[in-house]
């Protein structure tokens, strides 16, 4: 099985961000990948409200969605789309949105944790104001094994990985946009510390570089192996990362070690 995660760049130019998510999406079909995974809010960050609700969309209407769906059934990929701002009724949900080769959507999260923090006195983050969290913990199965959805700040919270994992997970997704300045001190330590808690696969794409003029973020976009070796990384700039797997891997650790239970 090959992975495809990749690093993007996201900012306030939702046409310019559409296009960099095909061109890259494209890239990763013709390197042959079966599952394809961009980063969380892959068609646009933004602070300005107005402009967050212009291009949120229902699931269904969503153009970027209706594109892929497009793509999956010509190419007959799997595509994790990391995650989009998705209109529900009068409501907006942070969304991951798994595609299948046959165009239609295998299945869908709703990030559960919102980011609500202040990581400096000139950044701090109130997601909770523009989005309503999610309830459900998702997995679906795919022709290689069972995938666990998540989104980025979720990554804080074990508990969601370890219930996940009961499931007989082989990957778990964390598409994120991941700060830099928590990305510096947390992110591959946490990610690493998922994958050999749970003997899972992580595929995490993130988002990198000046998103915005007050958002930063921290790259190193990466796939780990469940006993936590890093297997690819991408530590700045746009592009794509691939690995080759086994999947049964994490279930081999697992009899080794049998501490989920």
């Amino acid at each position: 099985m090959k992975i495809a995660c990749i690093q993007l760049s996201t900012g306030e130019n939702y046409k310019k961000n559409i296009i960099d998510i095909l061109k890259f999406v494209n890239q990763a079909i013709k390197q042959k990948s079966d599952l394809i995974i961009t980063p969380e809010t892959s068609s646009i960050i933004t602070a300005n409200k107005t402009k967050l609700l212009k291009y949120s969309f229902e699931m269904q209407t969503d153009p970027l969605v209706n594109s892929l769906k497009k793509i999956s059934k010509i190419k007959k990929k799997w595509i994790l789309i990391g995650s989009l701002s998705i209109r529900v009724k009068n409501k907006l949900r942070n969304r991951s949105i798994l595609i299948n080769p046959n165009g239609k959507i295998a299945g869908y999260y709703d990030k559960i944790n919102m980011f609500d923090v202040k990581v400096s006195k000139k950044e701090h983050y109130q997601e909770s104001k523009t989005y309503q969290a999610g309830k459900k913990l998702v997995t679906v199965k795919l022709p290689w094994g069972r995938l666990g959805l998540t989104i980025c700040y979720d990554l804080r919270f074990p508990e969601i990985y370890r219930n996940l994992s009961k499931k007989k997970l082989n990957f778990i997704a964390v598409p994120s946009a991941f700060t830099k300045v928590t990305g510096k001190r947390h992110w591959l330590e946490l990610l690493k510390a998922r994958a050999i808690e749970n003997f899972c696969f992580i595929f995490a794409p993130n988002q990198t570089g000046k998103n915005t003029s007050k958002r930063q973020t921290f790259g190193h976009s990466v796939i780990i192996s469940p006993d936590g070796k890093i297997l690819q990384l991408k530590k700045n700039g746009k592009g794509v990362i691939y690995s080759k797997i086994n999947p049964e891997e994490s279930m081999k650790l697992r009899k080794i070690i049998p501490s989920l239970v």
